[in-house]
């Protein structure tokens, strides 16, 4: 793992480096072949001059290199959210409260970052503009995960310290664990989403990926414009619960390992880990049987786009936001009301823990080869994305928080460990992944 922005800023601090010296460094990564497909809006002279400006002082990202997402406005750049269809849209006149925050902190934005078009995929394939390519794999090309993906990858290969994404049903998440990085998604209220191309306006959350869980924290407290409450508390001060229903299922022989390797060393460290029974998780296909609330929203808001430009839209997204169309507004509200129910009955479940350990996702990152764009792919597809969603979607509708953090070894494909809790427990599963982080560093 490259240096994180922590280390990062304490050499820069101590004159060990300089801005420049790191901006430098991260934009021979961004156009190099491990990057091809990630910028779909460069910025790298820019950047050398602003890296050069920068000034040290005490603001967290100084002069560092951040990318963004291209769901999110950046002034005088047009937001196309990965899609042809928007690409001859006007430019934002000014920028989203995620990327004015970031440059509050000092962030240097290095460029805009490929996505699943609309945001509207977990595996990261875009058929417009090329897929960024996993760089866990030095023989085979692996799909990124999405939506995040060229995110993921500009953080994973050292071009960015921090890549603003987004989570709608795991997509900060899923691509931090297919590249062996970390994504928290934080409660979605605590960062706002002005500014940035909607998929679900009911569970986008503005967070981030980065290279640690410190990095983490610092990135989150800039966006959140909060600060963490900080514990010291060991392991064993925490309450961790294993959902047996569904999270647990069809894990490749990879994550398998290791998961059970993961508990078996937080077990002997004194972890309180406790198997809990969470039936309401098997009950969430059935409530959004009509297509959930991204296939509505979404709808909403590209129908109108659709209805000239369809024709240049991805089939495998247009086909998910399609669903959307047939929903009436009995069926949506109705799916408001289901989830009410059913977050009040996941936090009678929940009670008296701390948080909750799951894999991120089920399996290891495939070859793209055997997902890239064609009718004879259109299945495989659309399961692999169903394994990805699976486990992360959860916290989305259950308004909560989650973190994902590497659990494999060195010789392994990435595999990611999500601790997670209900709304407004950000600091709990912040807290708590730090201690797991480095325990698991250990191995």
């Amino acid at each position: 793992m490259f240096a994180d922005l922590q280390t990062t800023r304490q050499r820069i601090r101590s004159a060990q480096s300089d801005p420049a010296t790191e901006m430098q460094r991260a934009i021979a990564v961004a156009e190099s072949s491990r990057c091809q497909n990630v910028f779909l809006q460069p910025a790298f002279d820019t950047a050398r001059v602003l890296a050069q400006d920068s000034r040290v002082g005490h603001r967290p990202l100084a002069g560092l290199a951040v990318s963004v997402k291209d769901l999110f406005d950046v002034a005088g750049q047009t937001t196309a959210a990965g899609s042809v269809a928007l690409g001859s849209g006007p430019a934002a006149s000014q920028d989203c409260a995620a990327v004015a925050r970031l440059r509050q902190a000092g962030a240097v934005l290095i460029g805009r970052t490929n996505m699943s078009e609309f945001a509207f995929s977990g595996v990261g394939i875009n058929p417009h503009f090329g897929t960024p390519i996993n760089p866990c794999d030095d023989h085979v090309a692996r799909i990124p995960g999405g939506s995040s993906s060229g995110a993921a990858v500009s953080v994973a290969t050292a071009a960015a310290f921090v890549g603003l994404g987004s989570d709608t049903g795991g997509s900060i998440r899923i691509p931090a664990a297919l590249t062996g990085i970390v994504g928290f998604k934080n409660t979605a209220r605590l960062v706002p989403t002005t500014g940035a191309v909607p998929l679900s306006t009911t569970l986008d959350t503005v967070c981030a990926l980065t290279r640690s869980v410190p990095d983490a924290i610092i990135v989150h407290e800039i966006l959140a414009q909060r600060v963490v409450t900080r514990s010291q508390a060991p392991l064993s001060a925490y309450r961790l619960g294993i959902p047996q229903t569904l999270m647990l299922d069809a894990l490749d022989p990879t994550v398998a390992r290791a998961w059970q390797r993961t508990i078996a060393r937080l077990h002997d460290a004194g972890a309180r880990l406790e198997t809990v029974a969470m039936p309401e998780i098997g009950e969430l296909h059935g409530i959004q049987a009509t297509g959930g609330f991204s296939a509505a929203e979404s709808y909403m808001q590209h129908r109108r786009m659709l209805e000239k430009q369809a024709h240049a839209c991805d089939p495998r997204v247009l086909a998910r936001i399609m669903r959307g169309a047939t929903m009436s507004a009995c069926e949506y509200l109705e799916l408001q009301q289901a989830r009410r129910a059913w977050i009040g009955r996941m936090n009678t479940r929940m009670l008296g823990f701390d948080a909750f350990l799951s894999p991120t996702v089920p399996i290891v990152a495939p070859p793209i080869a055997e997902l890239a764009p064609g009718a004879e792919r259109d299945e495989a597809f659309f399961r692999v994305n169903a394994l990805l969603l699976r486990n992360t979607s959860v916290i989305n509708m259950l308004d909560g928080c989650a973190i994902s953090i590497p659990c494999h070894r060195g010789e392994e494909l990435p595999v990611g460990l999500m601790i997670w809790a209900g709304t407004m427990s950000d600091d709990l599963v912040l807290n708590s992944a730090l201690q797991i982080e480095q325990l698991l560093q250990k191995q």
